[in-house]
């Protein structure tokens, strides 16, 4: 850069810098042969070349959708639907005073309370709802009581990083007169800091429902609850036209959820 002119002037580099870009390219390369080797070393590569007759295969016995099939899927889908609403539900309830706990303006303590919320967070984060259901199927039993605490743990982590952050943006100046005009501790919460991140925690809210929605559809693969349950029972007996049938029940929930994710979503902001 020119300092005089203020324009970029062009400079060609230096074989040393060359040499450097070419050999950090090298080792790029050779780092994803070895991941590559690594990931495919059990790999029988007969069945991948077999894979697309086997595809064309069972494609060829999922259709056409057994239609009848969809009455014994009503329940399940209720279930389905039950388990993401009311786990999201129990994450925000949980996730909101982690949230208030772990942001920097609202933690009673940065050096003790707030590690601990953002311990809370990451845990949640870092487990997939699949290994909480297989958890709790161990601990509660199958059925969708277990599906609702694997969807809420989820989600508390989802939720409580969202919030906490929304909560560090917030404006500090109504906080600020509030507490001028000699409010309490609780009023500066309910009057300075809530309405503020009110519109972001109902969007999150909204948003995680439903991705809970997608989530709780497979739940059922691990003894869960839900619409699962059946897509486990179909896949175990071969039974391809209800596998069919169930695929586009879980696509027509998807998108549904979707729909009223967005209209919610718009009015809110």
């Amino acid at each position: 850069m020119n300092k005089l002119s203020n324009t970029a002037v062009w400079r060609k580099r230096t074989p040393a810098y060359e040499l450097a870009i070419f050999g950090l390219w090298v080792l790029t390369l050779a780092f994803i042969s070895w991941c590559f080797q690594v990931m495919t070393s059990n790999t029988i590569w007969a069945f991948v070349a077999d894979a697309p007759r086997q595809a064309a295969d069972i494609s060829s016995r999922m259709l056409p959708p057994d239609w009848s099939f969809t009455q014994e899927l009503l329940w399940p889908l209720w279930e389905t639907i039950n388990m993401a609403t009311l786990g999201t539900l129990l994450g925000v309830v949980i996730a909101t005073p982690v949230a208030f706990l772990a942001a920097r303006n609202t933690t009673p303590s940065a050096q003790l309370i707030r590690p601990l919320a953002l311990l809370v967070i990451v845990s949640s984060r870092s487990i997939n709802s699949l290994i909480w259901a297989l958890l709790l199927v161990a601990i509660l039993g199958p059925g969708p009581l277990a599906g609702v605490f694997a969807i809420a743990l989820r989600s508390i982590g989802f939720i409580g990083k969202l919030l906490y952050e929304a909560i560090e943006e917030i404006d500090p100046k109504p906080v600020e007169a509030i507490e001028a005009a000699g409010a309490t501790g609780v009023q500066v919460m309910a009057w300075g800091i809530v309405p503020q991140v009110a519109p972001t925690l109902a969007g999150v809210t909204v948003f995680r429902w439903d991705i809970n929605i997608r989530e709780s559809t497979v739940l059922g693969l691990v003894g869960a609850g839900g619409i699962g349950v059946k897509l486990e029972s179909a896949l175990s007996v071969l039974a391809w036209p209800k596998v069919t049938m169930l695929l586009l029940v879980i696509l027509l929930t998807v998108v549904v959820s979707e729909w009223v994710t967005a209209q919610v979503r718009q009015r809110l902001i």
